[in-house]
Parts: structure tokens; sequence; C-alpha cells
């Protein structure tokens, strides 16, 4: 059933309105489509648009499309139409005649896609933000377990300073915590109504905007019909959204990809989420964490053509708008799908303490504390940091550690040095020293976690 075509004189021709359906793309919106509608229906009986009869059989007859969608019984696939919304008023005419032509008094289909966009986007908003504690969860039980794990902390991918592996674990908390609050600050912007703003300008009738926002969970209603129902900003601000998380993803399965390699050996990934090859019997391939890192860029792309889509749209509506749903769609289950993989991922990744212990203690990560050792000795930093670079320049000529140059070659370089500087540049000493907020000791990883609990219970 078209929605329109009184002023046609020709049927739209097969291949133009091929090209124009998009119910297997937005038939996904049923259920707001229909809570959208019954809402609808009950404002105009109330206001008196249509009478309480009307809006009862309206009611009762959305009601019944929905349970037979949900069952299976009827299959928005079938019939001519060429979305969801005109799908479900022709089903919705077949079942209570006349009243069902009805349901679209006071409003347009502009703003009825807008409502089922926002209620669809608000859903998700919820549901991934559930997937994100989840995997916080997750990583806070990793990193209480391993709370004093020193590893090698690194910059442009050499090894740096000894962090604990609790305290790396907890950075990508930190993203993932941002993640969170970025959906909400998304959710606290588009939590307005736009139906009642019609195609662009209102309507005649006198509508209850408030009420139906209320009925639908919305905090208020869109503050301009123009911008209602031409406003995808939402969406746009979601996709980057979950952008930035898939950002966050990638980053730490890179790393898994790298500690999991022969060259790492930080860790092993459960046989549950890797695979192997298909020629070569001893690979153990990290297919999974690759494939997150993969999708990445297909969330990027969704983001990049919904902005290209939307920049040269003049007000209010234009067709282009169809394109906002593919994209949306296609990247939130995308990020859901890796959510879910990342966190039995995490759950049951083994680690090698033995080995990430014995890297921190390679490559003179303990440096920048010798140099410390020596500014609190009253020695200017920048001196001392040329100082500790000549020791180490030592170290590597003599293929020793900076724990096994003996004292009298220290002494040569500085007569600050004493034998306790030993004890200072012990690994555990280095990074226990670092205990100041944020910072890898085990006392600033322990006050970590009790912040991140205590946020965890209030976003639960």
């Amino acid at each position: 059933m078209k929605q329109w075509g009184g002023r046609f004189t020709r049927e739209l021709a097969g291949s133009a309105a091929a090209f124009l359906n998009s119910l297997p793309v937005d038939s996904r919106l049923y259920k707001q489509d229909i809570k959208g509608s019954i809402a609808h229906a009950r404002m105009l009986g109330r206001r008196g648009i249509v009478t309480a009869d009307e809006s009862e059989t309206l009611i009762r007859g959305l009601n019944e499309i929905l349970q037979e969608i949900e069952s299976g019984e009827l299959r928005p696939q079938e019939g001519a139409e060429e979305d969801i919304h005109s799908f479900i008023e022709a089903r919705l005419v077949e079942r209570v005649g006349d009243a069902g032509k009805k349901l679209h008094t006071a409003r347009s289909r502009n703003d009825q896609v807008a409502v089922d966009f926002r209620l669809y986007v608000k859903g998700e908003i919820l549901g991934l933000q559930n997937k994100l504690l989840l995997l916080i969860s997750i990583l806070m039980e990793r990193a209480e377990k391993n709370r004093d794990l020193i590893m090698p902390g690194y910059t442009h991918l050499q090894r740096a300073q000894p962090v604990t592996f609790a305290h790396h674990l907890l950075a990508y908390c930190e993203m993932l915590r941002r993640d969170y609050g970025r959906l909400q600050d998304c959710l606290g912007r588009m939590d307005l109504s736009p139906l009642g703003a019609g195609a662009l300008a209102g309507t005649t009738f006198p509508v209850d905007r408030e009420e139906v926002a209320e009925e639908l969970g919305f905090r208020g209603v869109c503050g301009n019909t123009l911008d209602a129902v031409s406003d995808r900003d939402y969406a746009a601000e979601f996709l980057f959204a979950l952008s930035l998380i898939m950002m966050h993803l990638s980053r730490f399965c890179e790393e898994l990809i790298l500690w999991s390699s022969s060259e790492f050996k930080f860790v092993e990934m459960d046989d549950a989420y890797t695979t192997g090859s298909s020629i070569m019997p001893q690979k153990k391939n990290p297919d999974m964490a690759e494939l997150i890192r993969g999708k990445t860029g297909r969330v990027y792309g969704r983001l990049v053509s919904l902005l290209t889509v939307l920049k040269g749209l003049p007000l209010a509506y234009n067709k282009d708008l169809q394109e906002d749903k593919e994209a949306v769609f296609d990247a939130a289950d995308t990020v859901k799908d890796c959510l879910e993989m990342m966190i039995p991922l995490l759950g049951t990744l083994r680690v090698d303490r033995r080995r990430m212990r014995e890297a921190a203690g390679g490559d003179f990560t303990n440096a920048t504390d010798l140099a410390d050792y020596l500014a609190r000795r009253g020695v200017p930093f920048r001196d001392a940091h040329g100082i500790v670079g000549q020791v180490v320049l030592r170290c590597i000529e003599k293929q020793v550690s900076l724990e096994e140059l003996p004292l009298q070659e220290y002494r040569e370089f500085s007569p600050k040095f004493s034998p306790d500087l030993y004890e200072f540049i012990d690994i555990a000493a280095c990074v226990n020293r670092r205990s100041t907020p944020g910072g890898p000791a085990v006392e600033a990883v322990n006050q970590a976690l009790k912040d991140l609990r205590r946020w965890l219970q209030k976003a639960e």
C-alpha cells in the first residue's frame, strides 16, 4: 500500500520501486514503529481527533500486529510496501478497516521515521553501555589478580619504564569509562521526541506533543519542527562514539596480538578464541583479535558515510536520509559483536608472569629511577640524565645491567653514587615508588580499583 500517489498518473517503474525500497533494512524498526504509533493513536483519542473507540481499535490492531511479527506469523519482507512504516499501516488497514486509515492523522512519515530511529538509537545505547560495564568488570577482575605483576611499559614500542599489568589493564578501563560517558552524553542530547513536527511545519490538529513524548520515554520534545525531522546529529554522534569504542578495542587487540607472539610471549589466548593454519600445523593465530582490529575500519567507514550524506542537505527532509539507518544498524551490530567477543577473550586469557617480570627488568627500564636518584642528591636533572646515559652506554659495552655494574665504575661518572643506589633501582622499588594517583604502584592500583567500583555501582 502506497501512502501517496493521488496526484500521479503513472505507476512507479519497477526498477525505481526496487531502488526506493528500504523494507529489508528498516524492517528491524517494527517495534519502535508500533510503539510510536500506539502512543500517537492514544493521543489522538484523548485529544478528540479520533473517537475513543477508533483509538482503542487502532491500539488493539497494532498490538496484534506486533505479536504476529514477534511470533513469526507475519514477516515484514512480505508484500509490496516500500518500508516498514507503510507495511505496518497496510496490515492495520486490512485488520481494522477504515479506522486504520486515520492513524496517520496529524503525522507525517518524516516525524514517524524520526521518532522510530531515535527510539532505536536510545535502546542501542543502553545495550552497549551494559556490555561496556561487563567488559570493564572483566578487566577489573584481571587487574585485582595481578596487582603486583610487574611488566615493561612502552613508548615507541620500546621498553621504557616498569609498570604493573594491573596498571596497564586499568588504562583500558579508563578508555571504556569515557566511552560509556560519551554514549550517555549522546543519549542526553537526543532524548527529545520529534512526533508532532509533521513533514516540517507541525500540524493544524490540536496534538499534545508532550504527552506522546512522556509515554515514549523522552524527556521532552524537539524545539523546532524543521530541525526535528531533519536532525541526524545524534546518529553521527552515536557513530563517533562507536568509532572510539572500536579504536580502543583495536588498540588493545594490537597489544594482545603482539603479546601473544613468540617475540613477547606475555600472554596466551585460549584455544576457543584462536585458530590454526591450513598448511602450518604449529600455528595458533589470534584471529578474533585481528578481526576486531579489522572491523574497526568498517565502523569508521559508517561514520564517514553518514557525515558525507548529511553535509549538503538543505532543510528539511530529503530522501538521502534513508541511507542513515543501514550505517547505524551495521555499526551498532559490529560493535556489539566485538564487545561480546572481547569479554570472553579477556576472561580466558593466560598470563606468563615470569616472562613479563623478566622483560620488565631488561633494556634499562630503571634508568629514569637512577637519574632520579642523582636528582634527589642535588644533581640537576638534566645533568643527571646525561650521567645516566653515559652509565647505560658503559653497561651496553660491557653487556651488563645497571644492577650488575660495580659501584667503583658508577663513581667514575659521579661521586654522588652510593651503595644504596642498588636498592633504589630495584625493579619492584621503581614501581612501588610511583604511588601517586593513577600510578602503577600497588597502592595506587588499589585506589584506582576502589574508585572504579564506586563508579560501576552508580553506572549500574
